[in-house]
C-alpha cells in the first residue's frame, strides 16, 4: 500500500515543516494584530476626545418648556415624572444608530431657569447680598446619591400642584457646608408665588463628575458670583446654591419661576468606534437640525431645543485621525512588504532545495497541475493551522476590536505561505528538464517581461512621490502615496540587482594578477549574480527605507515635542511670579540637583505706549547672561554687546535711548524710530529697536521687547522670572526651593502634555513595532538568502580543501564573497533611505502627531533624515552577512570533505 504524499513529506523533513509553521504563525499574528491594535488606539482616542470635552459639550441636552396649551392640569401633567419618563424614552428612540445613549449616566427632570434670592439672614452674605437658590427636580435622585443625614425629600400626599407653597428638598454636602445648611433648615424663596423649602436631608453624589450632576454644576457645588459692573471695580459678591426636590414636586415650580424640562442624554463610550465617525456625526447633525429634531418637535414640543458639542469633538478627532492615518499606513505597508518577501523567499528556498526531486517527478510524468496540487496540500497542512494559531493569539492579546479585518489579514498571510511553494515550483518546472545548467550564473540579458515590469514599478513610484510632494500625505493623495517609500525601495533593489555585478566582473580580470586565489575567486563568484538575488535585496532595501522613514518620523516627533516644550517654557525650567521674587531664591535654585545656570529676568506684561492704547511684554535682562541662554536654547541668539545700554544711560536717565530686541511684529509697528514705554511702576523708558528675532526665551508669543536691565530706573522691573538650565532637573527639589514663591514649570513636564491622545501614542507604538518587524524580517530574508546558497558554498569549500585550501583561506573566501553583495546593499540602503526621506519630507507634516494640534509653538514639524536610523541597519546588515559567512566557514571546516562530496551530487 502506498503511503500518502503529505504524511511522507512531513516525516521526511520535519524541521522544515516546523520552521514554516513558526514563520506563518508569527507573521499571521503580527498581520492580525495590526488592524486590532489600530482599532483599539483609534477607538480609545475617540472616547477620550468625547470624555475630555466639557460635560455640557460631550452629551446631548434636550430642553423644552412646560406644555401650556391645554390648561393648568395639562401643564402640571407635562412636568410630572411619568410623562417625563415617556418623553425620555421617546428621545432615546429618536437618537439614531450608531450613536447609543447610556441610560445609567443620563438624566432628566425639571428645573428653574432663574435663581431666586432668599431673605434668610443665616445664609452667608459676603458683601451683604442675599444668597440665591436654583431649584431642580431630577429623576432617580436616590440612585445617584448617598444619604449622609436625614432623609430624601418627599411630597406630602404624593402629588404637588401649581398652588403648592411648601416642598421638601435635599442638598449636597458641599452646599450644606458652604451655605451653613442643616437638616431641618427652612429656606423661604419669594417669587411669582412664595415657596417655602424644608431641607430634609444631606446627600453625597455617588459620582460627582458624572453627567447627572453636570446639567448645572450648582446642583452639586455652590458658586460665589459677582454682580455685573465696570471691569476692575470691586463688585459685590453673593452665593448661589442648588436645592434638590422630589420629582413629584415639579408642578410646584411652575408658579415660582420660569421652568424648563430637560433630558440630558449621555453617549455610551463603549459604543463609540472610530470606524463609525461619519455615521456618528450624521446622527448628531440629525438631532441638531435634521429629521431627528423634527421628530422631537412632534413628540415633545414644537419649541424643543437640542444643544451639544459632540459635533465639534467629532470634527477635531477626525482631523487628528486623518492627519495621522497616512503615516500609519506607510509603516504598515513597508513592514507588510518585507514580510511578504520573506514568505516568498521561504517558498523559493524550499523549491531550490527540492529541485532535483521535482524535476524527477516531472520526468516521470507528473503534470504541472498535479505537482502544484500536491505541494499546495503539503504546505496547507502546515500553514493553515499555524495561521489559525497566529490569529487566535492576536485575538487573545488584543481584545476589544473587530475580528473580521484581523481574520482577512491572517488569511492573506496564510494564502501567500500556501501558494509560494507550488507557484514557484510550477514556474520553475513548466518544461521537463534533465539538466538545469549552472545555477550561479546570470543570463546575458534580462527578459522583456522583466524589463516592462521594472519600468512599470518605476513609473508608479515616481508618480506616488510626485503626488505626495504636491498634495501632502494628509490631503487626499490616495493609497498610492502610502506605498511611496516601499516603491522607492523597490526601484533601488531593481537597479542594484542590475548594476552591482557589472563593476565586480570588471574587477575580476585585474584581480587575477594578484597573488593567491582567494581574492579573484571571491570576485568571480560574487559577480555571477542570478535573478534570485532580487527578493533578498528587495527585502533589505525596503526594510532600509521603512526603517529610515519610520525612524525619522519617530525622531522628528520627539524633536518637535522637545522644541515645542522649549519654546513654551523658555529653558529647561522656569520659575515665575506676578511680583518680584525673593532675593535669595536664585541661589537656592542654583543648588538644586541638575541646575547649572540661573538667568534672572524682570518681565513686565503691563508696559504701555505713551498713548496707553498698546501694551507690550517687556523683559529686562542682563545682556551677557541672557545672550548666553538664547544661544544655548537656539531661541533668538544675539550678540550681547548690541543690547547693552549706552554710556551715560545708567539708572534710567530720561534722555538715554536704550537698544531693544523685538519680535518682527513689534519691529514692524515701531520701525527704527525711538519710542517711549510707560512701565508698571510709572517710570518711562525710551527705546530704539536694533535687533529683531522671531523668538526669545523669556516671552512666548508674537510680541515682545527685551532691554538691558541696567538702563532702567532702579527697581522699575525687578526679577520675577528665573530661567533654569540643566539636565534631569528634580521637580520636587525645585518646588521645595521655590517654597511657593512662584509657579514652577519644567520642560520635561511640558513635553509630556503634548501626548494627550491614545491615537498619538498608538501611532508611535505601531511605527516602532513596524520598524522592528521590518528589521527582523529583513534579517530573516538575509539569512534565507545565505541559507539557499549554503550547500553550494559548503561543497565548494570541500572541493577547494582537497586542492590545498586552508581553513583560514576558506573563511576569507566566504567573507570576501559576501562583502560585494552586503556592502552595496548597505550603502544602497543608506542612500535609498536618505533619498526617500528627502523626497517625501515636503509632503509630510508631523505637527499633529507630535503635539495633537494643527499648530505647534515651535512651528511646522518637518520630516528630516535621522542619522541613526540610516547607520544602524547598514552596520547590522554588514555584521550579519560577514558573521554568517564566517560561521559557515568555521562549521564547514570542522566537517570532513567526504561528507560534502558525494558521487552524482550536482553541487
Amino acid at each position: 500500500m502506498t503511503a500518502p504524499w503529505v504524511r511522507t513529506r512531513l516525516r521526511a523533513a520535519p524541521g522544515a515543516a516546523v520552521a514554516l509553521a513558526v514563520l506563518v504563525a508569527l507573521t499571521a499574528c503580527l498581520a492580525a494584530a495590526f488592524p486590532r491594535a489600530l482599532d483599539r488606539y483609534t477607538d480609545a482616542g475617540l472616547r477620550q476626545a468625547v470624555e475630555h470635552a466639557p460635560v455640557d459639550e460631550s452629551s446631548i441636552l434636550v430642553t423644552a418648556g412646560p406644555d401650556l396649551d391645554g390648561g393648568v392640569a395639562h401643564t402640571e401633567e407635562s412636568v410630572r415624572p411619568g410623562h417625563l419618563t415617556e418623553l425620555y424614552e421617546s428621545a432615546l428612540d429618536t437618537v439614531g444608530r450608531p450613536l447609543v445613549v447610556d441610560a445609567k449616566r443620563s438624566s432628566y427632570g425639571v428645573r428653574t431657569t432663574e435663581t431666586l434670592p432668599s431673605p434668610e439672614t443665616w445664609l452667608p452674605r459676603p458683601d451683604g447680598l442675599p444668597a440665591q437658590m436654583l431649584l431642580a427636580a431630577p429623576n432617580a435622585l436616590a440612585d445617584h446619591t448617598r444619604l449622609r443625614s436625614g432623609r430624601l425629600p418627599e411630597v406630602p400626599g404624593k402629588e404637588a400642584t401649581v398652588s403648592t407653597t411648601e416642598v421638601q428638598a435635599a442638598v449636597t454636602e458641599e452646599t450644606a457646608r458652604t451655605l451653613h445648611i442643616e437638616v431641618g433648615s427652612v429656606i423661604h424663596l419669594p417669587g411669582r408665588q412664595d415657596l417655602t423649602v424644608h431641607v430634609t436631608g444631606i446627600v453625597a453624589p455617588e459620582d460627582p463628575d458624572s453627567p447627572y450632576w453636570s446639567v448645572d454644576s450648582l446642583l452639586r457645588t455652590p458658586s460665589l458670583r459677582r454682580t455685573p459692573g465696570p471691569m476692575g471695580a470691586s463688585n459685590p459678591t453673593y452665593w448661589v446654591g442648588g436645592l434638590l426636590l422630589a420629582p413629584e414636586a415639579a408642578p410646584a415650580l411652575l408658579s415660582v419661576a420660569p421652568t424648563v424640562r430637560y433630558w440630558h442624554l449621555t453617549p455610551d463610550p463603549d459604543a463609540l468606534h472610530s470606524r463609525d465617525l461619519g455615521p456618528l456625526a450624521s446622527a448628531v447633525a440629525s438631532l441638531e437640525s435634521g429629521p431627528g429634531l423634527e421628530e422631537l418637535h412632534a413628540r415633545i414640543s414644537p419649541l424643543t431645543d437640542v444643544t451639544t458639542g459632540l459635533d465639534a469633538a467629532f470634527t477635531t478627532y477626525g482631523e487628528l485621525r486623518d492627519d495621522i492615518g497616512p503615516l500609519i499606513v506607510v509603516a504598515a505597508s513597508g513592514a507588510g512588504t518585507v514580510a511578504a518577501v520573506v514568505l516568498l523567499m521561504a517558498g523559493g528556498l524550499a523549491t531550490d532545495r527540492r529541485r532535483a526531486e521535482l524535476a524527477l517527478l516531472r520526468a516521470r510524468g507528473a503534470s504541472v497541475r498535479g505537482l502544484a496540487g500536491r505541494l499546495l496540500a503539503e504546505t496547507a497542512v502546515v500553514a493553515v493551522p499555524a495561521g489559525a494559531l497566529g490569529y487566535g493569539v492576536a485575538l487573545l492579546a488584543l481584545p476589544g476590536a473587530r475580528p473580521l479585518p484581523a481574520l482577512w489579514a491572517a488569511v492573506a498571510v496564510t494564502a501567500v505561505a500556501c501558494l509560494a511553494l507550488p507557484l514557484r515550483a510550477a514556474a520553475a518546472h513548466r518544461a521537463v528538464r534533465v539538466h538545469d545548467g549552472r545555477r550561479d550564473a546570470a543570463s546575458a540579458r534580462a527578459s522583456r517581461r522583466r524589463t516592462v515590469a521594472e519600468l512599470t514599478v518605476v513609473v508608479l513610484a515616481l508618480g506616488a512621490v510626485e503626488t505626495l510632494r504636491r498634495r501632502g500625505a494628509t490631503n487626499g493623495a490616495g493609497d498610492l502615496v502610502a506605498l511611496a517609500p516601499v516603491l522607492v525601495g523597490v526601484i533601488a533593489a531593481l537597479v542594484l540587482v542590475r548594476l552591482y555585478p557589472l563593476p565586480l566582473r570588471g574587477l575580476a580580470r585585474p584581480a587575477r594578477r594578484l597573488r593567491g586565489a582567494v581574492g579573484p575567486l571571491a570576485l568571480a563568484r560574487a559577480g555571477r549574480s542570478s535573478a534570485s538575488a532580487v527578493l533578498p535585496l528587495l527585502a533589505l532595501l525596503t526594510a532600509f527605507t521603512v526603517a529610515a522613514f519610520g525612524g525619522s518620523v519617530l525622531s522628528g516627533v520627539a524633536d518637535a515635542r522637545d522644541r515645542a516644550a522649549l519654546v513654551s517654557v523658555g529653558a529647561d525650567g522656569r520659575v515665575e511670579a506676578e511680583t518680584a521674587l525673593p532675593a535669595g531664591l536664585p541661589g537656592r535654585l542654583g543648588k538644586a540637583p541638575g541646575v547649572r545656570e540661573v538667568t534672572e529676568v524682570g518681565l513686565d506684561y503691563r508696559a504701555r505706549t505713551n498713548d496707553g492704547r498698546q501694551s507690550l511684554p517687556l523683559a529686562a535682562v542682563d545682556p551677557g547672561e541672557y545672550a548666553a541662554l538664547a544661544g544655548r536654547t537656539d531661541l533668538g541668539a544675539f550678540p550681547a554687546g548690541e543690547l547693552r545700554r549706552p554710556g551715560g544711560a545708567e539708572g534710567g536717565a530720561e534722555d538715554a535711548v536704550l537698544p531693544a530686541l523685538a519680535s518682527p511684529t513689534v519691529a514692524e509697528r515701531f520701525g527704527g524710530d525711538t519710542f517711549q514705554l510707560r512701565l508698571a511702576d510709572g517710570s518711562v523708558a525710551t527705546l530704539r529697536i536694533v535687533l529683531v528675532r522671531d523668538r526669545t526665551p523669556a516671552v512666548y508669543g508674537d510680541e515682545f521687547l527685551v532691554v538691558d536691565r541696567a538702563g532702567l530706573a532702579p527697581g522699575a522691573v525687578r526679577p520675577n522670572v528665573l530661567l533654569l538650565t540643566g539636565g534631569d532637573l528634580d521637580a520636587g527639589a525645585l518646588h521645595r526651593a521655590a517654597d511657593d514663591a512662584g509657579t514652577v514649570q519644567l520642560r520635561s513636564e511640558k513635553r509630556g502634555t503634548y501626548v494627550d491622545s491614545p491615537l498619538q501614542s498608538g501611532a508611535e507604538h505601531i511605527y516602532t513595532a513596524a520598524v522592528a518587524a521590518g528589521a527582523g524580517y529583513a534579517a530573516l530574508a538575509l539569512l534565507l538568502s545565505l541559507a539557499s546558497t549554503a550547500p553550494e558554498r559548503a561543497a565548494l569549500l570541500a572541493r577547494l580543501r582537497t586542492m590545498g585550501l586552508t581553513r583560514a583561506q576558506g573563511r576569507r573566501l566566504l567573507v570576501l564573497e559576501s562583502l560585494p553583495q552586503a556592502l552595496p546593499a548597505a550603502l544602497g540602503g543608506v542612500l535609498t533611505g536618505w533619498a526617500a526621506v528627502r523626497l517625501l519630507s515636503p509632503g509630510i507634516d508631523l505637527t499633529t502627531i507630535a503635539v495633537s494640534a494643527t499648530t505647534s509653538p515651535a512651528g511646522r514639524a518637518e520630516l528630516s533624515a535621522d542619522p541613526w536610523s540610516l547607520a544602524v541597519p547598514a552596520v547590522a546588515v554588514l555584521v550579519l552577512a560577514v558573521g554568517v559567512a564566517a560561521l559557515q566557514a568555521w562549521w564547514s571546516g570542522r566537517r570532513a570533505a567526504v561528507a560534502e562530496l558525494r558521487a552524482g551530487d550536482a553541487r
